[in-house]
């Protein structure tokens, strides 16, 4: 495990239900494409990995597939296992995953990828665990982002808030660019075929105050900085917030957030 994987696990330790509260209906607008891309449908044996609330899980079930999910969080898989009964929902970390070779039909990761410290080794993990000529679908959020990507993070650092130097990342040669075309190279690297990728972008719509309770309870990277910082230095990251806010405002109040991710799908 890299320092990158161990803070990961640090990160989200407890957080499902924070993480089903905020960012999880965002996660779930490529969930029907996703599933497309891996053939996903009646009959097909499908592995979830990086299941997280079990949003993926639950759509494959509704498609007839025969499911199994993983999550390397515990609360996630609690979470899960509720979100998609039908499911078979277990504990494994990535890179390493407890089945025998050529398992299923269809892999598919839902912004997993974003989340290894070796994401190569993990694609490699996963075409071994996927039959010959059976297919693997992934989604990752682009860099750089779309502008409602960038809302949280543009108030952390309106608010004088730097990234804590110890707060590890990828090494190099682990990095890949978070494009169509630097996924679809790193999956023909780890020995998939006929991959290919597309820019899928849409509006997320939320309230203000749900938007802001990912980051105010510690969710994921921006949340572990926001909630790392003394009272008074929250207190300005939520007024920049607001501020910003009023560049998305719509209609109704909600806020209107551009966002975009990869989408690649590909053969074993």
């Amino acid at each position: 495990m890299t320092s990158f994987d161990a803070f990961e696990r640090l990160i989200w330790a407890g957080r499902a239900e924070a993480f089903a509260g905020s960012f999880a209906q965002l996660c779930a607008h490529p969930v029907p494409r996703l599933l497309d891309a891996a053939g996903v449908r009646e009959g097909v044996g499908v592995l979830d990995v990086g299941t997280g609330t079990g949003t993926v899980a639950a759509a494959a079930c509704d498609r007839g597939a025969t499911v199994t999910a993983v999550d390397a969080e515990p609360s996630m898989v609690e979470l899960a296992a509720k979100a998609a009964p039908a499911a078979e929902v277990r504990l494994a970390v990535l890179p390493v995953l407890p089945f025998e070779d050529g398992t299923f039909d269809a892999v598919v990761g839902n912004f997993v990828l974003n989340h290894v410290g070796h994401p190569g080794e993990t694609l490699a993990e996963l075409r071994r665990v996927v039959r010959p000529g059976g297919r693997l679908a992934l989604t990752i959020w682009t860099n750089p982002g779309a502008p409602g990507q960038t809302l949280l993070g543009r108030a952390v650092e309106a608010a004088g808030v730097q990234r804590p130097a110890h707060l590890p990342v990828l090494a190099p040669e682990d990095d890949f660019p978070r494009s169509p075309q630097g996924l679809v190279d790193l999956v023909h690297a780890a020995g998939f075929s006929q991959a290919q990728g597309e820019t899928l972008r849409w509006d997320h719509r939320v309230e203000p105050e749900v938007w802001w309770s990912g980051p105010a309870s510690g969710v994921a990277f921006l949340g572990q900085i926001v909630t790392g910082q003394p009272e008074e230095v929250r207190a300005e990251i939520k007024r920049q917030f607001d501020v910003l806010c009023t560049e998305f405002a719509g209609p109704d109040g909600r806020l209107v957030l551009p966002h975009q991710a990869v989408l690649v799908g590909a053969r074993r």
